[in-house]
């Protein structure tokens, strides 16, 4: 059987849902399109999704072209669900890239399309809106040439736009196309120079080679709410985009999204990439590599690896998804028994735990740099919003959750406000519980400045813990993590007070001097003592003369807190690329408003009628940028902006309120541990 495993990406709002009903109803999986606007279709479940008309969960439907079985995978288009779109890319074999007519190229289009170019997606390019009025086909292309890429060539014309009558007659003009296909193939190019023609065959082999390696990209107009164009895209998704491959040896396979089933159980969505996965099969699943979901992110071990068996498989095809003995590489499948995996996970069988981290999907997330506080509106709801986020982070893992048992609050960090919306719908619809969101705030992090030590000996310094711990912090390499070694002998002590100081350490380093956490860290264990276990006549073991395991995860945080204090930390503020597309004349109003947002702009690229602008802004600002915009160029300004990097705060220093026991304040830290608080 060949498989293809397509995505449909797109600007909000430009119908990529759409085209996906229209595309079912035309390969007879359902019986009528359904509509967005009456929230009837088959791939936005979510009641939000439903209300707003936008796509936020990627959703798996399977529809067959001939004898190829096509898993499509509907992706969220607006730009705080990128981390979903950016999982979905993981498993395509290649993309349908969706374009307003009227609208035309996006800013979100644009970093969707480089997101494709940078994976070397194969891309078909589909104008949609063809019927709506403004429609436009020239100066459409002509932006896919400026903006997206001018690797494009047209796969026919359109006629009666704006009209219900819309539609698109499938021509390619030969000479055009051996033209642009010349400049990737040096057979072509001779064939070209010396004027030869070429059969439509030997043109259309050709096509489909280059946009296999995502050289080129065809372009198709049409409209998905009347049909019109729609089958020379099924056409052009059946002969120019490459089929899944299947790959021998050990299973191998990545995990691109996770949900929960009737009743509470984990399902896997997972693509086989090589290897087979069997029924009742144990499999190692998990990490391979440093976690580089960023930081503020809450996740396992960087090495964590878990073992499982199979219990149920579900296999997508024409059918949509079906029960499985097997499932074989190049398929998307539905994985029960895996009860701590988690969305990044690549799963591999019992011969094939060591190599490459090539597919780990978290690797390519920006961190999320907006954090809020989340309460139930009904006092008696905290623990069951608690154990609510908790399983929404499972399926998301860019949402963390940070716990201010002090105050009895909950954060959750955010990519943009629209989560705000998602959360709280989802919390009321699938949870019963209604939420209320604080004031939203800039995620930091801090950063060690030295080398700091520090170490505590038992019996001695006012030391109420029977343990000695010493201490060495030193920088680490930006996004080298937080490692830890030890300086003192391994069997010094037993090795679970030593591994309860590893914890606390990684658990400590999540809030610095300042209540930020600090990424990236190298801290080495430099004095180790205990006292040994005793016990009194009658064999009842003594706490106060013996060591535990708690006499070191308190005292670590003090020890650790003085280390960082003779370091020293500064704190860095989240930074995000920006490019601004401006009418030339609102150049100067725009300036002036980047230098109130302290952005960092670059020489602008003035043009007669459209400038740019790019640079760097704060995190903070984007978003009181993005709502200026629209009145300092008469609504025709377009932003991009993106997570950049971490640059030093300048002026005041922000601070993060505590959500442990404040080691910092030793006195105080020493009521709460020991209870008499």
């Amino acid at each position: 059987m060949e498989v293809l495993n397509l995505g449909i990406l797109a600007h909000v709002d430009a119908g990529k849902t759409s085209l996906t009903e229209r595309l079912l109803y035309a390969a007879g999986v359902i019986g009528e399109v359904g509509s967005v606007d009456r929230g009837s279709t088959q791939t936005d479940t979510l009641a939000l999704e439903r209300q707003r008309g936008i796509t936020i969960k990627s959703a798996v439907v399977s529809f067959a072209i001939g004898d190829l079985t096509v898993n499509l995978i509907d992706t969220p288009g607006h730009p705080d669900f990128i981390a979903e779109v950016e999982r979905a890319l993981s498993v395509l074999d290649g993309a349908v890239l969706v374009i307003s007519a009227v609208e035309g190229v996006q800013a979100q289009t644009r970093v969707l399309m480089r997101t494709l170019q940078r994976l070397r997606i194969p891309t078909l390019i589909f104008v949609n809106k063809l019927d709506r009025r403004g429609a436009q086909y020239a100066t459409v292309l002509d932006q896919i040439a400026r903006r997206l890429s001018p690797a494009i060539v047209a796969m026919g014309e359109a006629t009666r736009l704006g009209t219900p009558d819309a539609a698109f007659k499938p021509i390619i003009q030969d000479d055009a196309l051996l033209e642009l296909l010349a400049e990737h193939d040096d057979e072509l190019l001779r064939a070209y120079v010396d004027g030869a023609r070429l059969e439509p065959d030997a043109l259309q082999r050709a096509l489909a080679r280059q946009t296999y390696a995502a050289q080129v990209h065809p372009v198709y107009f049409g409209s998905a709410i009347t049909g019109a164009g729609t089958d020379a895209l099924t056409d052009g998704i059946r002969d120019l985009l490459p089929r899944a491959r299947a790959a021998d040896g050990p299973l191998d396979a990545t995990v691109f999204k996770v949900e929960r089933g009737p009743a509470g159980e984990k399902i896997a969505y997972a693509r086989i990439f090589a290897g087979t996965a069997h029924l009742r099969e144990r499999i190692h699943f998990g990490t391979t590599g440093p976690n580089q979901a960023g930081p503020n992110q809450a996740g396992r071990d960087e090495t964590a690896r878990n073992e499982a068996k199979i219990t149920a498989i579900e296999l997508y095809g024409n059918d949509g998804a079906t029960p499985a003995h097997t499932a074989p590489p190049g398929r998307i499948a539905k994985l029960w028994g895996l009860t701590d995996v988690r969305i990044g996970d690549r799963i591999t069988d019992l011969r094939n735990i060591t190599g490459d981290n090539r597919r780990i999907v978290s690797g390519n997330f920006a961190p999320p740099t907006l954090e809020t506080v989340i309460s139930a509106r009904t006092p008696s709801q905290k623990g069951n919003l608690r154990a609510a986020l908790t399983q929404l982070a499972e399926q998301d893992p860019l949402i963390n959750l940070r716990q201010d048992d002090l105050r009895q609050e909950t954060y959750v960090s955010l990519y943009g406000e629209v989560q705000k919306e998602v959360i709280e719908s989802t919390l009321g619809t699938d949870f019963g519980i209604e939420v209320d969101f604080r004031e939203t705030t800039t995620i930091c992090i801090e950063r060690l400045v030295g080398t700091g030590a520090a170490a505590e000996v038992k019996k001695k310094d006012e030391n109420p813990f029977l343990a000695t711990v010493g201490l060495r912090v030193e920088p680490a390499p930006r996004d080298a993590g937080v490692s830890f070694e030890l300086d003192v002998e391994l069997g010094s002590m037993p090795y679970a007070f030593i591994k309860a100081v590893e914890e606390t350490v990684r658990e400590t380093l999540r809030q610095g001097l300042h209540g930020w956490q600090i990424p990236d860290a190298h801290v080495v264990m430099t004095h180790s003592g205990y006292s040994a276990r005793q016990s009194h006549a009658h064999a009842v073991f003594d706490k106060s003369m013996s060591s535990t395991a708690g006499d070191f995860r308190n005292l670590t945080p003090l020890v650790l807190m003085t280390a960082l204090r003779q370091a020293g930390t500064t704190v860095h503020e989240p930074m995000h690329h920006f490019q601004l597309e401006i009418p030339t004349d609102t150049t100067r109003a725009v300036l002036a408003t980047l230098a109130r947002l302290r952005a960092i702009p670059q020489v602008p690229a003035l043009a007669a009628e459209t400038s740019t602008l790019e640079g760097e802004i704060p995190a903070a600002a984007v978003y009181e940028l993005e709502q200026a915009l629209p009145a300092l160029t008469r609504g025709e300004g377009v932003l991009e902006s993106a997570f950049e990097r971490y640059q030093p705060v300048t002026g005041a220093i922000p601070e993060r309120a505590r959500t442990d026991h404040d080691p910092l304040n030793r006195r105080e830290y020493l009521l709460r541990v020991q209870r008499r608080a």
